[in-house]
């Protein structure tokens, strides 16, 4: 039966590189609504991306140390953090 993926495919993922290049998107995501939006100071729409993208990004690092076999304790880490940054989005958009 042939593989159902491409090799390279497998490598892409297997390697954390698929992680990289989505959290590099994030990033530039963060930036470019920092300084392209309009409300609030710019401190103020660093803070509540941060927010906002925290949690995504913190997920995807966990499934990036998983992928790439590093140490629980960072799989747990970044698992953990999620939640309180997830906190307090919810709690800065009042929800």
């Amino acid at each position: 039966m042939p593989d159902a993926l491409p090799a390279f495919v497998t490598n892409l993922f297997l390697s954390g590189l698929a992680i990289d290049v989505a959290l590099g998107v994030i990033a530039l995501e963060f930036l470019v609504f920092c300084f392209v939006g309009k409300s609030g100071t710019l401190a103020t729409r660093a803070v509540t991306l941060g927010l906002a993208l925290g949690p995504g990004a913190c997920l995807m690092l966990a499934l990036r140390a998983s992928l790439t076999q590093a140490s629980l304790v960072w799989v747990v880490f970044f698992l953990t953090l999620s939640l309180p940054l997830h906190l307090l989005d919810l709690a800065r958009r009042k929800v």
